[in-house]
């Protein structure tokens, strides 16, 4: 049978909390023959994830494929679940995370309805919910007024995003062929790869429709998780590197025809600058203001328009105000934000 969706799952020490995400797929497709789930193990270390990972491919031969692959983290587990993926669609579904059952069977109808009448379309963009395990309170992340509801469109028919609104890798659903027609530079060892996940490949969607279901459940609430503060602030030098890949992925503005894509790519792109001025001022390390002083340098070399957008707007000028006093009130205003949307 034709696979509709192939969800990836990256596992890396993952033998504690992996079954429910595997499970959560399996109940809420109803077993469904047409979903592959492709669960990759990344090299782990201290657990039996790969056995674990064999025994749903057991149970499920149709369904699990479990692979091992030695350790390169995040991205190369991502890019092995996606070389190893049968569907017409592909889905990152972390380890840690879950997906919500009535919203899962929404999206494979709707897939498959796109799939039985011959409509291409290439991107397929639903909702996220933090759940915070430590105060048990649920942040949805829609796209009400952003994206039209329930219609194909061009990104020319997109309206704006606000800054909590970016397509997160939580929030999408690519065709495979597009992911596998350009590639996804994603180094090893390295996190928050997920921004390139969601960043590079859109000007390769041509088509997109928004489905208003709040599948993708985002566990927040590990010491050791990577959008833990004190672990992204001790992991700097990959935000950054993260970064510059975005940087030289696109001039934006010579390489992304829509202006409404251009648009929401840079303020995407702002954003990730901001996140590393903002983490690089929380560092001790001692190189590390000299390093992201490096970083919007080495953009104002690359692409002076891009430089001029990312700092010199709102976002780029509050995230950098000069001086121990601008400091402290960037880092105020990151506060303020992190309480509001609690995205770490």
């Amino acid at each position: 049978m034709q696979k509709t969706l192939t969800f990836g799952i990256p596992c890396y020490n993952s033998s504690e909390y992996m079954d429910h995400c595997i499970s959560s797929i399996l109940e809420g497709s109803d077993f469904a023959e047409d979903v592959q789930i492709v669960v990759v193990d990344d090299g782990s270390t201290k657990d039996d994830t790969y056995a674990k990972a064999c025994s749903w491919q057991e149970r499920y031969p149709s369904i699990v494929k479990a692979v091992h692959q030695e350790n390169g983290g995040h991205g190369m587990a991502v890019l092995k679940a996606l070389e190893n993926a049968d569907g017409t669609y592909f889905k990152v579904v972390d380890s840690d995370d879950w997906v919500d059952a009535d919203a899962l069977k929404e999206l494979l109808s709707k897939l498959r309805h796109f799939i039985s009448f011959d409509t291409r379309v290439d991107l397929v963009i639903t909702n996220y919910v933090y759940e915070h395990v430590e105060d048990d309170k649920q942040i949805t992340v829609d796209y009400g007024f952003a994206l039209p509801k329930g219609k194909i469109i061009t990104w020319d028919k997109i309206g704006h995003f606000n800054l909590w609104q970016n397509l997160l890798m939580h929030a999408l659903c690519y065709r495979t062929d597009v992911l596998r027609a350009g590639g996804v530079p994603m180094p090893a060892h390295t996190f928050y790869v997920d921004n390139i996940y969601a960043y590079v490949p859109l000007p390769r969607c041509k088509t997109l429709y928004y489905l208003d279901v709040d599948l993708y459940r985002y566990f927040i609430g590990r010491d050791d998780q990577s959008v833990n503060e004190s672990v992204m602030v001790s992991r700097i030098d990959q935000q950054l590197r993260i970064t510059r890949i975005m940087m030289h992925a696109y001039h934006l503005y010579d390489d992304v025809e829509s202006p409404k894509l251009r648009s929401y790519m840079i303020g995407y792109f702002t954003l990730m600058m901001a996140v590393s001025s903002i983490f690089s001022k929380l560092s001790e390390e001692e190189d590390a203001l000299e390093n992201l002083d490096a970083l919007w340098e080495e953009l104002r070399q690359f692409d002076a328009r891009m430089y001029r957008r990312a700092r010199k707007g709102v976002v780029g000028l509050a995230t950098n105000l000069p001086g121990a006093c601008g400091t402290k009130v960037t880092l105020f205003i990151y506060r303020v934000a992190q309480r509001l949307v609690k995205f770490n």
